[in-house]
């Protein structure tokens, strides 16, 4: 790369993450881009995070790095902090634990150029690879996000928080990211922009890629924050004000937050009718055929039947079709598993969107509250 390019910064922030930390700057450092700076913000680590980092400190070097720490104050604070102290151009974002590949900023800066005069390019979004272990979880998270990508268009509505690059003047000039704001920030900072008039492209060669997702606690605790975001930024950019694309990464989401209250009407409906024919000494079918709760069983078994058809049908179905491949008894379980994991997945939503209207009442995490408006 010529100098003749603009300086782009890199910026990572990490809690708690002391495992992705070497992997994730080394694979920074190496970027094929130049001229280039990384600044790493530490946000409150307990794990000896922060002198792990503090080995990586050189404002010397050819491409330097600068270490800051601050307080726990969140993400959207931290990304804020490192802005604050970036000189480039452009400035980049990622997550500590995704390894971004050697041409991923110069990727990101091919795609910088507007290529038709309505396009005021303001950010460059790439394309995030999960990683698969041996466990469900992961495998489900893979595909998922594979599917979203698979059908991205060129201008899109988000800047993804793992693999994003923004105009650093334009990004400042829109406030940067808010220490209110509870998660999705980079979806906050992204409507913005283009409420503004800029635009956000995607470049599908500009390619990160992020550890495994594994474990159920932590997979349905980040779908819970996804949901309680949300809610601040259906409220803060409701569709009829938006500009722009819609909203092109929602996913699985919709679909799944449908399975908590097809289950849950099923048992409810099934109960009076399990307990007659419990109770009963003489019943026939007839008599059965008559009841109510039939009729509400018999629906919401159809109900349930359709949307496990549209689970398998769908990019979740990628995980049961490839069980094929195993035994008879490998396919079921993971049938079985994966009923399960939507289930509680669901519920994981729901929670949050309970958490999010509760944040707009009282005016918490991003919002003004309904007494403030």
């Amino acid at each position: 790369m010529g100098q003749e390019n603009p300086l782009i910064s890199v910026t990572v922030c990490v809690r708690n993450g002391i495992q992705w930390i070497d992997g994730c700057l080394e694979a920074l450092k190496n970027q094929t881009y130049r001229p280039l700076e990384i600044i790493a913000v530490d946000d409150g680590s307990t794990d000896g995070s922060t002198k792990c980092l503090q080995k990586w400190q050189d404002d010397k070097s050819e491409v330097p790095i600068n270490i800051l720490v601050q307080e726990p104050k969140g993400l959207s604070s931290a990304r804020q902090l490192a802005l604050e102290n970036s000189s480039g151009e452009w400035v980049a974002i990622t997550d500590i634990d995704v390894r971004p590949g050697q041409n991923w900023i110069s990727n990101l800066f091919a795609e910088s150029k507007p290529i038709s005069p309505e396009e005021n390019v303001v950010a460059v979004t790439g394309r995030t690879i999960f990683e698969r272990a041996d466990d469900l979880i992961s495998k489900v998270r893979s595909v998922e996000i594979a599917s979203k990508y698979r059908s991205r268009p060129r201008r899109t509505s988000l800047a993804n928080g793992p693999c994003s690059m923004f105009h650093r003047e334009s990004l400042i000039n829109i406030g940067g990211f808010d220490p209110e704001w509870y998660h999705a920030e980079d979806m906050e900072v992204s409507l913005r922009l283009i409420e503004e008039g800029g635009t956000i492209v995607y470049a599908p060669d500009a390619v990160v890629i992020h550890v495994p997702e594994s474990g159920k606690k932590r997979f349905l605790d980040k779908r819970t924050r996804d949901a309680r975001a949300h809610v601040r930024i259906v409220r803060n950019y409701p569709r009829r004000r938006r500009k722009g694309p819609d909203l092109d990464f929602i996913g699985s989401s919709t679909i799944v937050l449908l399975v908590a209250p097809l289950w849950i009407s099923a048992l409810v409906s099934g109960l009076p009718f399990i307990y007659s024919i419990l109770t009963s000494s003489e019943l026939d079918w007839d008599t059965i055929k008559q009841w109510w709760q039939t009729k509400m069983l018999i629906f919401t078994l159809i109900l349930l039947i359709l949307h496990q058809f549209i689970l398998i049908r769908g990019p979740l179905g990628v995980v049961i079709r490839g069980s094929i491949k195993e035994t008879n008894r490998f396919s079921i379980f993971v049938l079985f598993s994966l009923r399960t994991l939507t289930f509680r997945w669901s519920i994981a939503l729901w929670k949050g969107l309970l958490l999010g209207v509760y944040d707009s009442i009282v005016g918490k995490n991003g919002h003004r509250g309904i007494f403030k408006r």
